[in-house]
């Protein structure tokens, strides 16, 4: 069994461009430990990288990646839960200031839950238990109508993102946190296809275009 190809050639373009650039930042990290600022919950869509998309070097995104970009509500149990231990660590222990949830265009995890003809990508134990957190924000929206089956999805791509900031707070520790205004919570979205990014303003739910989003928006 063979090691991807394609991995090794991208480590070795690594180690002979980047790492040079970056080894003392890498070293230091090494030796004093992680302190990024800010926690990106993002899709683990292929297409959507965080670290490609704000351009970040080592140390700085603090990334957590499921389908859909989704957090569920706080419910502590004898169960795991790699989402919910992720947002406890980066809060409680990295301090970080910031969560940004990115959504993206051509979700497929939302449209597997939107659309009929698509279905879930399974009914069994994971996919459609995970995918019926995006429910509330469906419900938000309301019927499709007549509207292009793409634009409502768009549509529920922002809402699910905004209802995920939603479930954040109902985690104790988060919402301690925000109402002692050291925590600040944000969503955006990101459009494959063009590279857009739009950030949501909080005063009105409207995800705007990153060029004209007003700063601390």
């Amino acid at each position: 069994m063979r090691f991807p190809e394609r991995l090794l050639q991208g480590y070795q373009s690594f180690r002979d461009g980047r790492l040079p650039i970056e080894q003392h930042q890498y070293a230091e990290l090494a030796e004093v430990g992680q302190s990024p600022e800010i926690m990106v919950i993002g899709c683990c869509d292929s297409r959507v990288s965080p670290e490609v998309i704000f351009d970040a070097r080592p140390g700085e995104l603090f990334v957590v990646r499921n389908v859909a970009n989704l957090v569920p509500p706080y419910s502590p149990s004898a169960s795991q839960h790699g989402v919910s231990s992720a947002i406890e660590f980066a809060v409680e222990a990295l301090k970080v200031k910031h969560i940004v949830v990115l959504g993206h265009a051509r979700c497929g995890g939302i449209r597997a839950f939107a659309d009929d003809e698509v279905g879930p990508l399974s009914p069994g134990d994971f996919i459609g238990k995970w995918m019926s957190l995006i429910a509330p924000a469906a419900d938000e929206l309301g019927p499709r109508g007549a509207e292009p089956l793409e634009d409502y999805l768009q549509r529920l791509e922002q809402v699910s993102a905004v209802k995920t900031l939603e479930n954040l707070m109902t985690f104790p520790f988060v919402q301690r946190r925000v109402e002692g205004r050291s925590l600040e919570l944000h969503a955006a979205y990101f459009a494959v296809a063009t590279g857009l990014l739009m950030v949501r303003r909080p005063d009105s739910d409207v995800f705007e275009p990153i060029s004209t989003a007003k700063p601390g928006n």
